[in-house]
């Protein structure tokens, strides 16, 4: 198989040139102009980051991209899924107070925010995944799906569950509505926290299967009943519903993998990772620790599985930064994930999206 071709720019900067200047030679010529986005509606999925967190991507980014999308004739909106557990980002109104307050609006980025799977994260649509060994049909945010083209702008940095958060992880748990994220999450069924539920049957009244019911003012679920599809958990409005989240990290790789096979099969699509302020955990903290390793560059690439392999292999190759995580760790070998996070194993969501035919990890880096 013909090696993947990955494109990259370092952080370095010119009186001439300037990193969203970069950005954008990236982008042509990596070839992402070669799309047709004329009149297409374009989904650039990104995450805006959890209020409290400041290690997410700058919006001046996004706005870059947008606005290559838009001299393509394109119609680009950037958009993400709701979350499953409690925070900034649990509901439309919520996350876009959250996106707005991080410096995502029309105003900086010159496109509208849409939060994909709707007000409460049950506005999914099933997508059949080719080829699947854990999902057949994956619960995508509807907006995600509606959209002609999808591009992934990613902050490429360290995550807990699944070593690192690239391509995959911004694009197939990122698209994954409310009740997505729980069959990614969990192997078994919701339950339901009763010091929280105030009885309001909100869960009965969504439930298909008379699985959730309400007895002395408490809702309970009966997981004989429970098909696991994850809506009652987006409708309870007092965050009582819970997912199990007893997946295994090896499967959960695996799922997201299916997820963003669903997500991008049959679509133009392209992918874009930002390797700056690489924090041992996700942008779903309401926090960031210090970075692990220098600020790297930027990558773009067709092939998702190729750019996440090299953006790994430029971040095991950079030295440890003092007075972070990463240097606390007794390091062995030069896998800097896998020392912080020894539970978790990046490289099955490598093999698994090899396996399914997403990408070659064998690339070739063309430095511009």
């Amino acid at each position: 198989m013909e090696k993947s071709k990955v494109y990259f720019t370092n952080m370095r900067t010119t009186p001439t040139m300037n990193l969203q200047q970069k950005l954008t030679k990236l982008m042509k010529t990596a070839g992402m102009g070669d799309i047709d986005f004329e009149n297409k509606y374009t989904a650039i999925k990104i995450h805006f980051g959890e209020p409290g967190n400041l290690a997410y991507l700058r919006p001046n980014y996004a706005k870059t991209v947008v606005d290559f999308i838009r001299a393509q004739g394109g119609k680009p909106f950037l958009t993400d899924c709701n979350t499953l557990y409690v925070g900034g980002r649990k509901n439309a109104l919520d996350h876009l107070d959250s996106a707005y307050e991080n410096g995502f609006s029309p105003f900086s980025t010159g496109c509208h925010v849409i939060i994909a799977d709707g007000l409460k994260g049950t506005d999914d649509v099933e997508v059949p995944v080719t080829g699947g060994e854990y999902i057949t049909n994956a619960k995508i945010g509807r907006a995600v799906m509606d959209a002609d083209v999808v591009i992934s702008l990613t902050h490429f940095k360290g995550h807990e569950a699944t070593g690192f958060g690239g391509t995959f992880k911004n694009l197939g748990m990122g698209c994954g509505s409310r009740a997505g994220k729980m069959e990614m999450h969990s192997a078994g069924k919701p339950y339901v926290e009763q010091e929280n539920c105030i009885g309001c049957g909100m869960c009965t009244r969504i439930c298909a299967h008379d699985a959730a019911v309400v007895t002395d003012g408490k809702a309970t679920i009966d997981h004989d009943k429970c098909v696991g599809c994850g809506r009652c958990i987006g409708i309870c409005p007092k965050d009582a519903v819970c997912p199990a989240s007893d997946e295994s990290n090896l499967i959960l790789n695996k799922k997201i993998v299916e997820y963003t096979k669903a997500i991008i099969d049959g679509r133009p699509n392209f992918h874009i990772n930002i390797v700056v302020d690489v924090s041992p955990y996700c942008d779903c903290h309401a926090e960031n620790d210090a970075p692990i390793v220098p600020n790297i560059g930027m990558f773009a690439s067709f092939d998702p599985v190729a750019i996440d392999q090299a953006c790994a292999d430029a971040v095991n190759s950079q030295p440890v930064l003092e007075n972070s995580l990463l240097a606390e760790c007794c390091h062995e070998g030069h896998d800097h994930f896998g020392t912080i996070f020894p539970e978790t194993d990046w490289t099955t969501t490598i093999s698994h999206a090899k396996k399914l035919g997403m990408g070659n990890p064998e690339y070739e880096l063309i430095e511009i």
